[in-house]
């Protein structure tokens, strides 16, 4: 054997280490992770491919461009918002849980609120969400142009709330915002003391403003009175 170096038995071995096939799957997953600690500026095909340890060229053969990954990020995140098995018999208890998986999907994801006010939400899982809430509302004698009208206020009301919540919460990535109401301070006294937004003073006083909401009372509260209005409008029809 002369010097051959002798590294003990085979089966005593580690075994070589191979880096796991890339899927498209594994791709959109690393994505969103990169967007749920950065924000989906952060996101590019680069980026992933060092999440992943791969080459830039190998994420290629799955992903075209960007535009298709942020499509597939869209899509992916979209599919927490659908309701499992019978949706609740009653309609406002069905479009009350369609809103309620909407805002904690956005609240997971709040890059999201970027994206679909830029691109049209037409994936698989987005249409499923839009089949499952008129399916919520199936029971109801209206027109599906009118069911559309209904679907459009709740999530209206969902994406508004929920995009304040993520304005006034300290954000997971590029977060100045304590020092920004740090800086707001000595403009906002000097307006309270003005005397010309007496009803605006006690709570520019506090610093800035938050309009209300952030808290699951706050969003139920809110879907709440919606809901009464359409079904007062449906009862004098």
């Amino acid at each position: 054997m002369g010097t051959e170096h002798v590294q003990g038995p085979v089966w005593a071995r580690e075994a070589a280490r191979r880096r796991p096939k890339l899927t498209r799957e594994a791709i959109v997953a690393a994505a969103i992770r990169i967007a749920d600690g950065e924000g989906a500026d952060a996101v590019s095909i680069r980026r992933v491919a060092t999440e992943l340890g791969a080459r830039a060229m190998s994420l290629y053969t799955h992903i075209e461009r960007k535009e298709d990954l942020l499509d597939l990020m869209t899509d992916e995140v979209s599919a927490e918002i659908l309701i499992k098995g019978e949706l609740p018999g009653d309609w406002r208890e069905a479009i009350s849980a369609i809103a309620r998986r909407t805002r904690e999907m956005v609240r997971r994801h709040p890059w999201l609120v970027d994206l679909v006010s830029r691109r049209p939400n037409a994936s698989p899982n987005g249409l499923r969400h839009a089949e499952q809430s008129l399916a919520a509302l199936s029971a109801l004698p209206l027109t599906t142009e009118r069911r559309l009208w209904i679907i459009a206020a709740v999530d209206d009301y969902t994406m508004g709330s929920v995009i304040r919540e993520v304005m006034h919460t300290p954000r997971r990535y590029g977060g100045a915002e304590a020092e920004r109401d740090e800086l707001m301070q000595p403009y906002l006294r000097e307006l309270v003391g003005s005397g010309e937004f007496p009803h605006l003073a006690p709570l520019l006083g506090g610093g800035v403003p938050n309009a209300g909401g952030g808290t699951d009372e706050d969003f139920e509260r809110g879907l709440r009175w919606l809901l009464d209005g359409i079904a007062g409008d449906l009862l004098r029809e």
